[in-house]
């Protein structure tokens, strides 16, 4: 048997985890689709996709603000996957989770329940889609009570255009109040958090958030799992952060903590024999909180490697290893 046959089978027989207190399972790697329509092409998304959905991976982040920093308009990802569901006729194999809050111009920002009804909309045309899987308030909005959020989700669930609701860049307070908030007017719940988690930015979300989710049954669907791209391993000098357009932002990892990181990854990716990044996801989803980490990617060699992570089963000492590098 061929090297690529045994990882297809390999991935074929992947353990799907539950988000949450719902229906969903999910493959243990979401892709992030902030990359569609950004930094890849539709021709190109659509062969990462495919890629992605031949293997089982079935898993989608987006977001309606997507890439609206790069053209100044959003809803660029979505679209694309719109355009790929419908061609290849797979709705019902892949679950789309997608985000509502972030500015999109025009004073469309926010969780209003006003502008909630709007932007739904919005995102199910772009989508060519009746209903979202998940949907998830982008950030915080403390301008809008949280009952007032939850009650537009409340009927979008009702209306069958949402299935679950998450949240993203939640403080541990503040989550812990909308579940209050949920139980207290027998309103829907945030099943799932989004958090910036990765092995170079572990405080946030250890101190407080951590705790919050695991006494919740809430699951973690950390973003910037690879930091980036730092924890590609792609980056290593100042000169290094014009290799991409996501170099600036890699950048701010070379310290000594960063470089240290990487030496650990080096070593367990030679010890594994796969790339750096497929440890560093084999990291998170390791840890007792974490459900599936949103990776992107813009070729398929790159994909591939992403998708390793999954069937790689770092020991206790490997984590040790990495646990010290990233404390």
């Amino acid at each position: 048997m061929n090297k690529s046959i045994h990882t297809f089978s390999t991935f074929m027989n992947m353990k799907k985890r539950r988000i949450g207190n719902t229906e969903l399972l999910v493959s243990p790697l979401a892709f992030g689709g902030n990359v569609l329509g950004w930094t890849i092409d539709e021709k190109r998304s659509f062969e990462i996709l495919d890629q992605l959905l031949a293997n089982e991976f079935n898993f989608i982040d987006t977001a309606d603000v997507y890439a609206r920093w790069a053209t100044g308009q959003g809803g660029e990802s979505e679209t694309i996957l719109g355009k790929w569901m419908k061609q290849r006729k797979n709705r019902s194999s892949v679950i789309i989770a997608t985000k509502v809050g972030m500015d999109m111009g025009d004073g469309k920002i926010g969780l209003s329940k006003k502008y909630i009804m709007k932007a739904v909309d919005e995102s199910l045309k772009r989508l060519q889609t009746d209903h979202i899987d998940l949907y998830q308030s982008h950030k915080d909005d403390e301008k809008t009570p949280l009952e007032e959020t939850l009650d537009a989700y409340a009927q979008l669930i009702k209306e069958g255009k949402v299935r679950y609701i998450g949240a993203s860049n939640y403080s541990a307070a503040r989550l812990q109040e909308a579940m209050e908030v949920s139980k207290k007017f027998s309103l829907p719940r945030y099943e799932c958090l989004q958090p910036h988690y990765n092995l170079c930015e572990r405080a946030l979300f250890e101190k407080d958030l951590e705790k919050t989710c695991l006494d919740h049954q809430i699951s973690v669907i950390p973003y910037y799992a690879l930091a980036a791209g730092f924890l590609s391993g792609k980056y290593r000098t100042p000169a290094d952060s014009s290799k991409s357009v996501r170099g600036g932002g890699a950048s701010r990892y070379l310290n000594e903590k960063g470089l240290g990181i990487l030496k650990i990854l080096d070593e367990l990716a030679a010890k594994h024999e796969v790339k750096q990044p497929s440890v560093a996801l084999a990291w998170l989803m390791a840890r007792k909180s974490i459900t599936a980490p949103i990776a992107s990617s813009t070729s398929p060699q790159q994909l591939k490697e992403l998708m390793q992570s999954v069937s790689l089963d770092l020991s206790a000492s490997d984590i040790q290893l990495l646990d010290s590098a990233s404390s």
